[in-house]
């Protein structure tokens, strides 16, 4: 095998494209989307359904069918949700399996290779094509590939096409991972990612990976190429760079594959030289399209200029070289499942376009993508809109299990999961978009993740850093993740501001092992109110320490956007985390939910007011934080408080930063500026001192900056003028009773 470029025939070759502009060699692939209405009917595992009376949408989930099922999506027993390790999930009583039915065409009789993808399902996917079984997939978010040649008619005329789906978790074999999530009540089946045949002529193309080089200025390039033909063969391949917006040729590559053996899939290393190069950001999500043509098989991916690394020593990440914030939210797709107003929004590409935008207005340059892949057009419009995707893959298996937190389940093994990642990171590397694996959530397991990471981490020829959830970190540059919650319903623990101020700035908190920079935050917060403004589970307890039980929903509402607005500028203010991530942007709002995210409408997307108008500025690129965290202060205090300006930007910022103090019913009562210079990537402060009244009373400080794009941001703070509270005494210890005497 010869690497592209290298014989003087490929490159007499290629210098007569580039000066002529001679045509490429037309595709030989056609790809046939499967997505639309199917029939759809339930039953059992072991027999195909006699008719097909519902219908579905592919995309979609099987509670989206004509008509309705009865209550797809066994829901699990408390007892199920605390032990996820023992696998024993109770059965669907109405069925086992739900079997999906569609025909099609295809007209292309010499067609060497037919290949049925199913990019994702629930519960696993077994495939008949013209009443013959051809194989089953058993993982639940990744890929299932079909070699359907033997089975299917290229003539033109109907295919049958039936995929079978389990009900259930109780149809995942032990040995998969399943997404159990303990926040999670409905499990709901079926084919939630798109359906398409590819079909082309032999030497065909298996996988394209990218690894960007900006210093290089190309692209390098690893073709995995099959021979599915009798006999040996010479494979000439071009590879082609063009820009996606102008379509216009940047770069070309070609050379040839020596005696490809039938049967065999051999790699194909190749490197692209790009003119000019436009390097990808969030800012400025610049995409290229490589097209590599076998001239009987041509594959097509889209990939940015764009590199992503850690620096332990400086605790940040480095995008294109240069140091990156990320500033972000969470999607958790699989809790926004068993959300009652979903519909079809997951696979809606105009609302889930308008979602990310919604992000980017406030200020999130990152999301991860949470316990569950949404389906693959999500990614697509990441890079498009220019997001850094932390990719998630779905566990999460916490829990008390032999009195520990790692709730493994020992029927997965490390060979089990290595398929699983495996599969993932095939179907995900070419995104510029996804920048970090992230192999977990919350379970602090280091013998099979840590096994799986470790085999598989060598596959990335963009060398991505990972990141182990509440596991340890497995190499140098991988990102330790935190979850500071700090609030708690009960003394003295009991959720106030002020806790802040004995804080160091490093989230280090739960079980986590071996912590160490670079630190993320993808997670704080814990005070969360439902889309009706009311308390969650979780948070409702601790709203009642703080207010008692006659909290207004206004009241609670600018209490939690005040709060985590502040909590944001906190952790982002000591510059020791490379990433503060909100939780959550998109999750779910229901009856007995533990959690929620921040819109009061889903079908405009719009948020909470209080949340956009306080925790938008806290992550503002160019942000201002009062660096004071009480929640009371002695009348006639004079106080120095210090007013900190992050710069996440490049470009240094200069301006004057402002800090006013107003009382209850919005009127300044003293004010105050100074000018500030504050170089890129780093952060600057201005001391004010402030003399409070003498008079018990509630007051406001209020800072204020002009940012790069001329918008003001703000940071605010509530006081109570008050004296401290005087301490109870202290109960006088109940004398001890003396015991009865026992009568003879």
């Amino acid at each position: 095998m010869k690497n592209f470029s290298t014989s003087l025939f490929s490159a007499a070759i290629l210098a007569c494209l580039l000066s002529s502009g001679c045509a490429v060699v037309p595709s030989n692939r056609q790809t046939i989307n499967l997505n639309g209405t199917w029939q759809v009917a339930q039953g059992s595992l072991k027999s195909m359904p006699k008719a097909f009376e519902h219908t579905v949408p592919v995309p979609g989930l099987l509670d989206m069918a004509s008509p309705a099922f009865k209550s797809p999506g066994s829901t699990l027993t408390p007892a199920q949700q605390a032990l996820p390790w023992e696998r024993t999930y109770r059965v669907d009583p109405l069925r086992e399996a739900f079997w999906y039915r569609r025909t099609f065409s295809v007209d292309y009789p010499q067609a060497d290779v037919v290949m049925l993808k199913v990019h994702k399902a629930c519960f696993g996917a077994m495939v008949f094509v013209n009443g013959r079984k051809v194989g089953s997939h058993a993982h639940n978010f990744t890929p299932g590939w079909f070699n359907v040649k033997p089975f299917i008619k290229t003539d033109g005329s109907d295919n049958e096409l039936i995929i079978r789906v389990g009900a259930s978790l109780a149809q995942v074999p032990s040995s998969v991972c399943d997404g159990w999530d303990y926040e999670k009540n409905r499990y709901i089946p079926g084919i939630y990612d798109s359906v398409e045949l590819i079909v082309s002529k032999t030497p065909h193309i298996v996988n394209l990976q990218t690894a960007a080089d900006l210093d290089a200025q190309l692209v390098r390039v690893t073709a995995e190429v099959s021979n599915g033909g009798q006999v040996p063969v010479g494979a000439t391949i071009m590879a082609t760079v063009r820009e996606v917006r102008s379509r216009r040729i940047v770069g070309r590559s070609i050379g040839t594959i020596d005696g490809m053996l039938p049967g065999v899939t051999a790699k194909c290393n190749a490197t692209v030289p790009i003119k000019n190069p436009r390097w990808w950001t969030p800012e400025d999500p610049f995409l290229y399209e490589l097209t590599v043509d076998t001239g009987a098989d041509t594959c097509k991916t889209r990939f940015a200029m764009r590199t992503f690394k850690s620096d332990p020593a400086s605790g940040k990440m480095l995008l294109n070289g240069k140091p990156y914030f990320l500033r972000g939210t969470n999607v958790c797709i699989n809790r926004f499942f068993e959300d009652p107003k979903r519909r079809a929004k997951p696979w809606d590409r105009q609302w889930v376009r308008k979602l990310h935008r919604k992000f980017k207005g406030m200020h999130w340059n990152s999301l991860r993508y949470r316990t569950g892949f949404p389906p693959e057009m999500w990614y697509e419009i990441a890079d498009e809109e220019g997001f850094l995707i932390q990719d998630e893959f779905p566990i999460s298996y916490g829990g008390w299990k032999s009195g520990t937190m790692d709730g493994w389940p020992d029927q997965i093994l490390a060979t089990d999961l290595i398929r699983e990642f495996t599969e993932w990171m095939r179907e995900r590397w070419n995104h510029p978009s996804v920048v970090i694996w992230d192999a977990q959530n919350e379970t602090p397991n280091d013998t099979v993740i840590a096994a799986a990471i470790g085999k598989v981490r060598k596959m990335d020829l963009s060398n991505r850093p990972w990141d182990n959830g509440w596991g340890s970190p497995q190499a140098p540059g991988d990102m330790s993740e935190h979850h500071p919650y700090r609030c708690s319903p009960k003394p003295p623990r009991a959720f106030k501001l002020s806790r802040f101020e004995k804080e160091t700035g490093l989230p280090n908190a739960g079980p986590k092992k071996g912590a160490r920079p670079p630190y993320i935050i993808n997670e704080y917060g814990g005070l969360w109110l439902d889309r009706n403004g009311k308390p969650t589970t979780l948070s409702k307890p601790v709203y009642h320490s703080i207010f008692g039980s006659k909290a207004t929903p206004a009241q609670l509402s600018e209490y939690y956007a005040r709060t985590v607005a502040a909590q944001t500028e906190f952790w982002r203010s000591k510059r020791k985390c490379a990433g503060v991530m909100h939780f959550c942007g998109l999750g779910y709002s229901r009856k007995g939910g533990q959690t929620s995210d921040n819109f009061t409408d889903l079908n405009e997307l719009t948020f909470n007011a209080d949340f956009e108008h306080y925790v938008r500025d806290a992550f503002s690129p160019v942000s201002v934080v009062i660096d004071m965290w009480k929640e009371r202060i002695d009348p006639g205090k004079l106080l120095q408080i210090r007013v900190k300006v992050i710069n996440d930007l490049e470009a240094d910022w200069r301006g004057t930063v402002t800090l006013r103090m107003v009382d209850s019913n919005g009127k300044a009562v003293l004010e105050g500026g100074s000018r500030v210079l504050v170089k890129g990537f780093a952060s600057d402060s201005a001391d004010f001192k402030v003399q409070f009244p003498d008079k018990i009373s509630q007051c406001q400080l209020i800072a204020e900056i002009q940012g790069p794009d001329g918008q003001s941001v703000r940071s605010y703070r509530k006081l109570q003028i008050a004296p401290p509270p005087k301490k109870k005494p202290a109960a006088k210890p109940r004398p001890k009773k003396r015991p009865a005497k026992r009568k003879r």
